[in-house]
């Protein structure tokens, strides 16, 4: 079973930029199409991102096109979120997840494992 450990959490100002990171704990990861969905308090766990095992290919959600990009290196088994232009929308819980069933995983359901989560806030 592959353990996915998020970082790159934090406070940040509106208007400001963060980096999240997923390692992976194996090297399975290389053969996952992966994903980073968000949380917030009280609400259901959304898709943000997803690309394909390679990294050829990347997917967002609307509400995050144009300032995030997700990014992968297969060689150090780990993930990334480059988040620019924040919003206080943008506070929640992020989760990374991973599938080895479907090539391109925008939904909960389509992945077989997932990081325990790291907090971002946006302040106003």
């Amino acid at each position: 079973q592959v353990q996915l450990v998020e970082s790159g959490g934090g406070l940040v100002q509106a208007g400001g930029s963060l980096r999240l990171s997923c390692a992976a704990s194996e090297g399975t990861f290389s053969n996952s199409a992966m994903g980073w969905f968000r949380q917030a308090p009280g609400k259901e766990r959304l898709f943000v991102a997803a690309i394909t095992w390679s990294g050829g290919s990347t997917y967002y959600a609307d509400s995050v096109k144009g300032r995030f990009t997700i990014s992968r290196d297969n060689a150090k088994n780990t993930m990334y979120l480059q988040m620019n232009s924040l919003k206080p929308e943008d506070t929640a819980v992020y989760y990374c997840a991973g599938s080895l069933r479907v090539k391109v995983p925008t939904r909960i359901s389509d992945h077989d494992f997932w990081g325990q989560g790291t907090q971002v806030t946006v302040s106003s």
